[in-house]
């Protein structure tokens, strides 16, 4: 296990007290692999995001396009330019940012909007969902000089946005059920404990026929592998759920997904017989969630078939799916490479910085790999022909 060197295993202890109480109290003294992830990154006290915020960031344990520079949030905003104007320039157009970090995107797509294209700023009623105290309130002061608005889904009113709906490495992070295949079907990883209080997986019976349910529609038949006794994985049933609620909040307009994942096929390919389980701490990636437990960020890869499908039952039409690298690209990112080489009056180090961001952004071994999602509701026959710029070198 690749852990950070000269690093100790120091867990929340409360935290992990908390989980062991949850355990006891279980009928079969185990709870789900989902459960115990839930507890351990957003327990409103003392879960990751509840006590680590500033563990985001280049200081922190992870990045997101956002700490790049401004650009990512600039090239996304020109996307959003587009819709609008696609959408007919409603007089009010909604932009629901799904997990919203520190609020560093908000702040970069707002503030290149009203200074570049104050008539679409001025329509936009954004709204931020977001289910950390901690970092709600580092977003409102981030963004106090802005017209924003925090909600929870339950007060955005059905079939009432007109706009977009977005997120950018939100659904990751969502709580998976683990399985294995065991004795030739589909067994489920739970979490209990032994009497020292170390955490242990077992297998048994999966707690919902909602996971085998899952491989139905993404189209995959995990015993058509070779060899797969053994093999292992996760299913993501929150963002099936999460899809719904999307779908079900937005009126007209579109939902942009930004995350690292694959493709069903690629997702549960029979040589990734580990699953795409990982955790990160000061930038160190490790593969045992039972380690620094609270104090290290937890995740898993998006299964992108399974918001495709689970959109398509939910009323949205997928318009294409890309690499963020295309994405990007797209979207202006080589003209602005292009106006750094003829240099505007940056310092060469300045001139460094910034290409090494852009750079960053399309990294195919990196966040240039991540995909994109862009699904519709309820748009016009002529609003469909009219083809996304950020997609027209969708794959």
């Amino acid at each position: 296990m690749n852990q950070p060197q000269l690093t100790i295993n120091k867990n929340n202890e409360i935290l992990c007290e908390i989980i062991y109480q949850r355990i006891s109290e279980s009928q079969r003294k185990r709870i789900t692999f989902a459960e115990y992830m839930d507890l351990v990154l957003y327990h409103p006290q003392y879960g990751y995001y509840a006590t680590y915020p500033v563990n985001i960031g280049k200081q922190g344990d992870f990045l997101t396009s956002p700490h790049w520079g401004g650009y990512f949030g600039e090239l996304l905003a020109e996307q959003f330019l587009e819709m609008w104007h696609i959408l007919q320039r409603p007089n009010n157009f909604t932009m629901v940012e799904m997990g919203a970090g520190q609020g560093i995107l908000a702040e970069q797509i707002l503030g290149y909007l009203k200074q570049k294209h104050l008539d679409f700023f001025q329509t936009i009623e954004y709204l931020i969902v977001e289910k950390s105290e901690v970092l709600k309130a580092q977003q409102k002061q981030r963004l106090k000089r802005y017209r924003v608005r925090w909600s929870d889904w339950d007060q955005i009113y059905y079939s009432s946005i007109t706009g977009c709906l977005f997120s950018n490495e939100l659904v990751d992070a969502f709580p998976v059920h683990k399985f294995r295949i065991k004795d030739g079907e589909i067994q489920e990883i739970y979490v209990t404990s032994d009497y020292q209080g170390k955490f242990l997986e077992i297998t048994d019976k999966i707690s919902t026929p909602e996971i085998a349910e899952y491989f139905q529609l993404v189209n995959i038949d995990l015993f058509s592998f070779a060899d797969v006794e053994g093999y292992q994985s996760e299913v993501n049933l929150q963002a099936l759920d999460w899809m719904k609620i999307v779908s079900d909040k937005l009126l007209k307009g579109y939902v942009l997904t930004i995350d690292y994942g694959y493709q069903a096929a690629r997702y549960y390919n029979p040589f990734r017989r580990e699953g795409t389980l990982q955790c990160y701490y000061q930038h160190h990636r490790n593969n045992d969630p039972y380690w620094n437990i609270g104090r290290q960020d937890i995740t898993s890869h998006v299964d992108f078939t399974a918001l495709e499908k689970q959109g398509n039952l939910s009323e949205l039409e997928t318009l294409g799916f890309t690499q963020q690298g295309l994405f990007l690209m797209a979207l202006g990112l080589g003209d602005r490479l292009n106006q750094l080489s003829n240099n505007q009056g940056f310092s060469i180090e300045e001139v460094f910085r910034r290409r090494e961001a852009l750079h960053s952004l399309i990294d195919p071994m990196g966040l240039g790999n991540f995909g994109v999602l862009v699904q519709s509701k309820s748009l016009s026959e002529k609003e469909k022909k009219q083809t996304l710029k950020g997609l027209s070198r969708a794959c």
